[in-house]
């Protein structure tokens, strides 16, 4: 047993190494933004916004349960390019139904964040960015042009 524990690691490590990182890099960072989809609900937002622009006979119930579906199947998709990013293939799975990147309602793009890292004048202690991004419809922005 414990060879066969070996020569499965010992097999792995070579398959993620000979296949290169880019591809593993792009799908496990693709999982991770997939799968933080449940807290962020920016899928389920974006469908009831569309569904209330192009379908206004439609409930909003209906749209909310649809939106949480699509939540529902993008965490599924991050899980599951979480768990195989070291095996190949490392295109997007399900994109018939989902996109590969993410979504956000079209009345709301973020930006970059407010930090000392990204600001150009840092040195009076001002920059621009999302208040705080981390709350949803929080779109108050300072010195936006």
């Amino acid at each position: 047993m414990r060879k066969l524990a070996s020569l499965l690691g010992a097999t792995l490590v070579v398959g993620v190494l000979a296949s290169g990182c880019a591809g593993p890099e792009k799908k496990l960072g693709r999982g991770f933004s997939n799968t933080y989809e449940i807290v962020r609900m920016s899928e389920m937002r974006r469908t009831m916004e569309q569904t209330a622009l192009f379908e206004p006979h439609a409930t909003y119930s209906g749209a909310m349960v649809r939106g949480l579906n699509r939540s529902i199947a993008r965490f599924g998709i991050g899980v599951y390019e979480i768990v195989t990013f070291p095996i190949p293939s490392y295109e997007p799975v399900c994109t018939n139904y989902l996109t590969p990147h993410l979504v956000y309602p079209d009345n709301y793009k973020p930006r970059i964040l407010a930090d000392s890292l990204f600001a150009t004048d840092t040195t009076i202690g001002f920059s621009g960015g999302d208040v705080a991004p981390m709350i949803p419809g929080s779109r108050f922005r300072i010195f936006d042009n």
